[in-house]
């Protein structure tokens, strides 16, 4: 056989996509448990950081971890507002389950104010807890945007009306303007509104240009996103879903109800 025949060619290029196939599914076996690890101590930063329980996001993985303990994380059954015995939470992935017909729930078009078509029946929650006393919530959120889905993470005070913070942590909107959402000013404006009125409607939106400080609701109001109109829609609406009563709002209720209780 020629050294330089096509066969030869062709037989060194197939083994060597063998070689590499073999080595790239090795490294992907290999790593998987570090990069579960990975994904895990990244949803704690995030939602950490947007319930304001660290400042920084450059923190190691000790500190993350020594911030989280403050954290219990439930699984709760959307459509009932029940915590849901048996699942770990760690372990529980809600993008899957929303991808899963069997564990997901189609919304109805004048209810998805987050546009999102699907979402998963279970979600995840977070309290943050002072003794036995939850001092904290914090919830996942996610809707679209203009060119992206956001994913992130809004925290409420004990009693649910007050928001402590809110951080998107995934997304692709365009730099400069819908990407603004990842500005820690922009942030800052959302602590200390009110997520709800008095009679527990979800009030909160972002609006177009700045809110006038004489503005008798200015507490529901968060200053709009320069030259990112849609972006912002997205935040209002997905935001308004979450914690509505086709998304969080029957466990708001129930952990209002508890609180009330004890």
């Amino acid at each position: 056989m020629q050294k330089d025949s096509v066969v030869q060619t062709l037989l060194v290029a197939t083994i060597l996509c063998i070689v590499c196939s073999v080595l790239v599914s090795g490294a992907a076996v290999v790593l998987k448990s570090r990069q579960d690890v990975n994904k895990q101590l990244d949803i704690k930063k995030n939602l950490l950081l947007a319930s304001g329980l660290i400042q920084s996001g450059s923190l190691s993985q000790e500190e993350i971890e020594k911030a989280y303990e403050q954290i219990k994380a439930e699984v709760v059954d959307l459509e009932t507002g029940d915590v849901v015995e048996g699942v770990n939470p760690e372990s529980f992935d809600q993008r899957k389950a929303r991808k899963d017909n069997s564990r997901n729930k189609v919304i109805a078009p004048e209810k998805d104010l987050a546009g999102m078509k699907t979402r998963a029946r279970k979600s995840i929650v977070y309290k943050v807890m002072e003794g036995e006393t939850a001092k904290m919530l914090i919830l996942p959120i996610h809707g679209k945007g203009l060119w992206s889905t956001l994913y992130g993470f809004i925290a409420l005070s004990s009693d649910t009306k007050v928001i402590k913070g809110i951080g998107f942590y995934e997304h692709g909107e365009t730099p400069g303007l819908g990407g603004e959402i990842d500005n820690p000013l922009w942030k800052a404006k959302w602590k200390g509104k009110h997520a709800f009125d008095d009679d527990f409607d979800v009030r909160i939106g972002v609006v177009k240009g700045s809110v006038a400080a004489s503005d008798n609701e200015s507490m529901y109001k968060i200053d709009g996103l320069s030259g990112a109109t849609i972006t912002s829609n997205g935040v209002t609406g997905l935001v308004r879903y979450w914690l509505g009563e086709d998304g969080f709002g029957p466990y708001l209720q129930k952990f209002r109800q508890a609180e009330t209780e004890n």
